[in-house]
């Protein structure tokens, strides 16, 4: 993929618990300009941006049992169908960190199958799996039940634990799925430099709030930068 506009690698971000239905227009408006990949948004916003949205390419992400992904994942499950039937394509959903945690790799997993069952065909399941607070095998015991679960991709983290994404995390994601599923990155991604070093460890997809900086690195308009040229 040669010289590919950097903004459809992103899903343009805003999931703050104060966030007001005038942010929210500005996200999705910002989301045209740039041409963004999609909105990722709380679930309450869903309806609104696939309205705001509707006819356009963006598309709308949803977050499922955010930040914590300690809900049961009968909650989870209907939180997807929720987001779904009000215009979501793709969901962001945290798993159980606990279950991981005690080796209770069942239980994980189905919660992972759970979500994916009340998603559609075509819904895009992105597993995040908080690298901040896992080992290193915990991370790879975690992509390997993801993606047999049912998972589009792993993503590293909510951006709302002890630290975001690293570079580390992306490469070694990357390698752990071997091309069954995709990367995500979060957390932490403010300027370009930051990105481009993302896709190039691995991340087909970045999830970030900064999006705008990003884009506007070496100019003031949209559609200024481009993935590098060996992508």
């Amino acid at each position: 993929m040669k010289n590919t506009d950097i903004a459809s690698f992103i899903d343009h971000t805003l999931l703050k618990p104060d966030v007001s239905k005038n942010q929210i227009e500005k996200l999705c408006e910002e989301a045209l300009i740039y041409n963004f990949y999609s909105v990722c948004l709380n679930p309450c916003w869903v309806g609104f941006a696939s309205n705001f949205l509707k006819g356009s390419k963006v598309k709308v992400c949803s977050v499922v049992g955010f930040p914590l992904g300690a809900t049961k994942s009968s909650v989870k499950g209907i939180e997807a169908r929720n987001a779904i039937d009000d215009g979501a394509t793709e969901i962001d959903m945290v798993i159980n960190i606990g279950f991981l945690k005690d080796r209770n790799l069942k239980q994980l997993e189905n919660d992972i199958i759970t979500v994916r069952k009340n998603c559609d065909a075509a819904t895009v399941l992105k597993v995040i799996i908080e690298t901040c607070l896992l080992t290193e095998e915990e991370k790879l015991i975690a992509c390997d039940i993801a993606v047999n679960a049912g998972a589009d991709f792993v993503k590293t983290s909510t951006g709302f634990s002890l630290s975001g994404a690293t570079l580390s995390d992306v490469a070694l994601l990357k390698k752990s799925v071997s091309g069954k599923a995709k990367v995500k990155t979060s957390g932490g991604i403010k300027t370009l430099e930051d990105a481009l070093k993302m896709i190039e460890a691995g991340a087909d997809r970045l999830g970030t709030s900064s999006g705008i900086a990003i884009c506007t690195a070496h100019g003031p308009g949209p559609g200024n930068n481009t993935a590098p040229s060996n992508y």
